[in-house]
């Protein structure tokens, strides 16, 4: 639950997505005169129970400023979809599928994310109207006319759910050294007790840096006398947070700053989806593969697989395999990244790398687990050498597999990087990947992929 969070804003975000679910049901066995008991009482405290873990990061009340609606839209999408899987595996294992009227499951199949997209919409007009009709908004203070504090006091006043007032802000320092936003300052911090006090404030926020402690520590034994909530906002947002979160080691609280998003059960998750996805592929694609090969064999002398060393997780070296398209193996301390019309690339080749076939035999990658399909792209040993020193944070994308395809891929940054510039730019898309991944959000470039690489000619 949010800090300050309404208790009915909570309860709605909790169970809008299961309770929108088993409704959906409900009315599809009501349409085709099926009752709602028995196997279908069964199937909808299964779906209840399973949607409230595979929605629980879809917040119906995010801030639409921060987030497309499409992306909000998409997700739910790709979240039933893997609803869905989850109950055709039980399905399949528990050979109950007889006992469901097919009619009735595709068509509540179909018309859930409607339905889920439509609840999302009633409940934010209605939570919002809700909103502006109360007038017993709670009160709030920071303390610390700083950066930071700005920014929560803007996050606050433009979230319509949240319902609390920012009275203003408390700082020691001189009223012409500061600019302030969104309220006035009310005080120094030595007169915040007795102002908390006289004012009933319910919540009080302390936005001051880390060196600020001693103060911080006088400061919490005065506000000993009120009853107010207090919460220590930490100054972290002046470093680039990866998969930030707050965990415990041994009972002792600490904040995760950068960390791998593929930790605990989602590494899990990733390998799982890894190993099905690529089973998938290969099955799928092995006649392809095999006339890839003769092709190769036929056009140029020289092996069919190129392998080269890359970085994989954690910056260890991996052996990364691709369809020969070149005349050279290049995998020494210099290697020349490919160019159009590089005169090494062979007419096949060309083709190869055009259409990115070149990159099938990677499969076999993630099968052994040294890459995934979906990650930041593997670079050739050289040019992390020469990267690293150019571009800051450079090796946090090595915190996860490096993919087949990935999130920079798919938007526009695929094929050379001639400058450093565009690789910053690359660095950046695979840093946000990191920062946002999702199941939903790697089957979503799974399937830009095959557009961006029928339609773009930027790989050669």
């Amino acid at each position: 639950m949010v800090t300050g969070e309404q208790p009915a804003v909570a309860l709605v975000k909790s169970l809008i997505n299961p309770v929108a679910i088993v409704t959906s049901l409900f009315f599809c066995t009501r349409v085709y005169d099926e009752p709602f008991a028995g196997q279908y009482f069964v199937l909808g405290i299964l779906v209840f129970l399973i949607s409230t873990q595979v929605f629980d990061d879809v917040d119906v009340f995010r801030s639409r400023q921060d987030v497309h609606p499409a992306a909000d839209d998409r997700k739910i999408f790709f979240d039933w979809l893997m609803v869905i899987g989850i109950l055709l595996f039980l399905a399949f294992a528990s050979k109950l599928s007889a006992e469901f009227s097919r009619k009735v499951i595709m068509t509540w199949f179909l018309v859930t994310p409607v339905v889920l997209v439509m609840s999302h919409t009633l409940a934010r007009f209605v939570v919002r109207q809700l909103a502006i009709r109360r007038h017993d908004a709670r009160s709030m203070v920071i303390v610390g006319a700083n950066p930071l504090g700005f920014k929560l006091a803007h996050r606050v006043l433009e979230d319509p759910y949240y319902n609390v007032a920012v009275k203003g802000f408390f700082d020691d320092r001189n009223p012409t050294r500061l600019e302030l936003e969104n309220a006035p300052l009310l005080g120094s911090i030595t007169d915040l007790p007795h102002w908390v006090r006289e004012n009933s404030v319910g919540t009080i926020y302390i936005t001051l840096p880390m060196v600020a402690q001693p103060r911080i520590m006088k400061m919490l034994d005065e506000l000993g006398d009120t009853t107010a909530s207090v919460y220590f906002v930490p100054d972290i947002f002046a470093f680039d947070l990866i998969q930030a979160r707050f965990d415990e080691v041994e009972g002792i609280p600490v904040v995760a700053i950068c960390e791998s998003p593929f930790a605990g059960f989602n590494s899990v998750l990733k390998r799982f989806s890894d190993i099905v996805f690529g089973s998938i592929a290969l099955l799928l694609l092995w006649p392809v593969m095999l006339a890839i090969a003769i092709g190769i064999k036929l056009t140029s002398p020289g092996p069919v697989l190129f392998k080269q060393r890359r970085y994989g997780l954690d910056g260890a070296e991996i052996m990364v395999y691709k369809f020969r398209s070149m005349r050279v193996l290049e995998d020494g301390a210099v290697v020349r990244q490919a160019t159009r019309d590089d005169d090494r690339i062979t007419p096949f080749g060309a083709f190869l790398r055009r259409s990115s076939l070149d990159e099938l035999p990677q499969f076999l990658n993630v099968l052994q687990g040294t890459m995934s399909i979906v990650g930041p792209r593997p670079h050739a040993v050289a040019h992390n050498e020469q990267y690293r020193k150019l571009i800051k944070r450079y090796m946090l994308r090595h915190k996860v597999k490096p993919g087949i395809t990935g999130w920079a891929q798919i938007n526009g940054y695929r094929g050379e990087t001639e400058t450093v510039e565009k690789m910053q730019s690359r660095v950046a898309y695979d840093l946000d990947y990191m920062r946002n991944w999702s199941v939903s959000l790697d089957v979503w470039i799974m399937l830009r992929t095959v557009t961006v690489v029928w339609k773009d000619r930027n790989a050669y």
